[in-house]
């Protein structure tokens, strides 16, 4: 059985008392690594003098690309389609809206782990009629261990801190009160994107042309934890 003194619920300062003083910290960490991923974007087109020759021929060259892709097999990470669209030209000239032409578009993505393979392929990409390529973009994979990385290294650059503050007190931690997550990111992605633009309008060569010998950039991950200790009373 509980006592009435029992029952009342337990307080806590949240500053610390003098015999159990709180010391607050940030730990902040800076890891840079090679990227595991490549981005490109793909926008296939066509044009035909009705809808339907436009359509089929968009249809067409959409396959292809398609095809070609998944012929990396385990290289491609992930490919999805994008945006499409048929739409058609009207004339400048003349009374009335006439149709000129039908233009037709769909955006493929694709993302790559092999990037040997990735330049290989934009090339080959880029070598089709009517087919543009633009990237790359290096990323992370959601579960890298560099964001494992970063977080342990601000952890330890908090608990590092801390002891220091301590240690110019002339006094140890004692425990830790409260560990907060306030902020773990990829630096700014523009920062990390190295940009190629390659257009093909023309029906591809019959020699095959060179890979791209792409040179991947950087990725910068911050990690910033926020960290409360008690400590032994300083004599001050």
């Amino acid at each position: 059985m509980t006592t009435p003194e029992e029952d009342r619920p337990r307080t806590t300062t949240p500053h610390g008392t003098p015999d159990a003083p709180r010391l607050t910290v940030r730990g902040e960490a800076h890891v840079e690594v090679d990227p595991e991923t490549g981005r490109i974007g793909i926008t296939v087109t066509s044009r035909g003098k009705d809808r339907r020759t436009a359509l089929d021929d968009l249809t067409r060259r959409n396959t292809t690309a398609l095809d070609l892709v998944r012929s990396y097999g385990d290289a491609v990470r992930h490919i999805e389609t994008g945006t499409f669209s048929v739409s058609p030209e009207l004339t400048k000239h003349g009374r009335g809206d006439r149709v000129r032409t039908y233009h037709g578009s769909v955006h493929l993505t694709a993302e790559l782990t092999d990037f040997t393979a990735l330049g290989e392929l934009a090339t080959r990409l880029a070598d089709l009629d009517l087919t543009r390529v633009d990237g790359p973009w290096w990323d992370l994979r959601p579960d890298s261990p560099a964001h494992r990385r970063a977080r342990q290294e601000a952890v330890h650059d908090a608990v590092r801190r801390a002891r220091e503050y301590a240690e110019a007190l002339g006094t140890s931690l004692t425990a830790l009160v409260e560990l907060a997550d306030t902020g773990t990111e990829d630096a700014p992605r523009a920062a990390s994107r190295s940009r190629m633009r390659v257009m093909a309008y023309a029906e591809a060569a019959e020699d095959t042309a060179a890979a791209l010998d792409l040179e991947p950039q950087r990725q910068h991950v911050h990690a910033e934890v926020t960290a409360r200790f008690t400590m032994a009373p300083p004599r001050l």
